[in-house]
Parts: C-alpha cells; sequence; structure tokens
C-alpha cells in the first residue's frame, strides 16, 4: 500500500486520505466553494501538520526534562497570501498552553528547539517563504521571545 492513499468518498470536493496503517482523515473544500465542508480544508492541513509534528517535539523534550503538565494545547492561526494562484502560508501564529507544573522558561525552550530546529514541517514551510512565531503560556503567563 503507498503511504497514503486519497479516495474521493463524498460528492464533488470530500476525499478519505488513508495512510499505510488505515488512519484516516477527511478532507473537504467550504460549502460557499461548492464542497460539503464534512473535513478540514487542504491548507488548514498544513497548519494540523505543523501542531502534530511540533506537538511530539515539545512533549518529548519536556520529559526528557522531567517536566509535567496537565494540559497542553496549540492554537495556531495564519495569514495566506492574497490575491495569489496559488496562495502560500505567509504569516503563522501559533500559542503553546500548558497547565501544571512545567516551568514557563523550559516550556518555552521546548518550543524554540521545536519550531527553529527539529519540527521539517515548520522548516518546510519556512522555504516556502512562511514567518513563523510563538508565544508559550503556562497557567496564563505568556511568555514571548
Amino acid at each position: 500500500m503507498p503511504i497514503i492513499k486519497a479516495e474521493l468518498t463524498d460528492k464533488d470536493f470530500g476525499f478519505t486520505i488513508t495512510d499505510e496503517t488505515n488512519n484516516q482523515m477527511k478532507i473537504d473544500i467550504p460549502e460557499s466553494q461548492g464542497g460539503n465542508s464534512k473535513g478540514l480544508r487542504p491548507m488548514h492541513t498544513i497548519l494540523a501538520a505543523l501542531c502534530g509534528c511540533s506537538g511530539v517535539d515539545v512533549v518529548s523534550i519536556l520529559k526528557k526534562q522531567r517536566q509535567t503538565y496537565d494540559t497542553f494545547s496549540i492554537e495556531v492561526d495564519g495569514q495566506r497570501e492574497v490575491d495569489k494562484v496559488p496562495s502560500l502560508w505567509k504569516e503563522i501564529n501559533l500559542k503553546y498552553i500548558f497547565t501544571g507544573e512545567v516551568s514557563l522558561l523550559k516550556a518555552y525552550h521546548a518550543v524554540d528547539l521545536s519550531i527553529n530546529k527539529y519540527c521539517s514541517v515548520a522548516e518546510t514551510l519556512r522555504k516556502s517563504g512562511a514567518k513563523i512565531t510563538f508565544v508559550v503560556s503556562v497557567n496564563g503567563v505568556v511568555y514571548t521571545s
């Protein structure tokens, strides 16, 4: 089986994506563009991949530092190029949110290492011209560079 298989499964634009171990996700476009809004938009999957790639880096780094947290989430927002086809991501802003006993400085350092050294998705986006920024919040205290 290939690494990824995309199969049209929902009318005109709805695809089911399946990987080689049978994990699946849905991709579609908004109703305003003729789709059914029954899946992630294709360009949003890139942001989701960035969150997943960086998230596993951060978890790994914090585990090695013996840092504990109760919750961890990532919020992402971005701006795409205007009036261009294709329209690439030009600005991406991430917010890493932790609660618990994790050190704010260690969490920030873990995120910085991920975004600027380890995360292949971040590097791919940077090479396409995107500017990536981030902030880290621990128990409501925000740290930004």
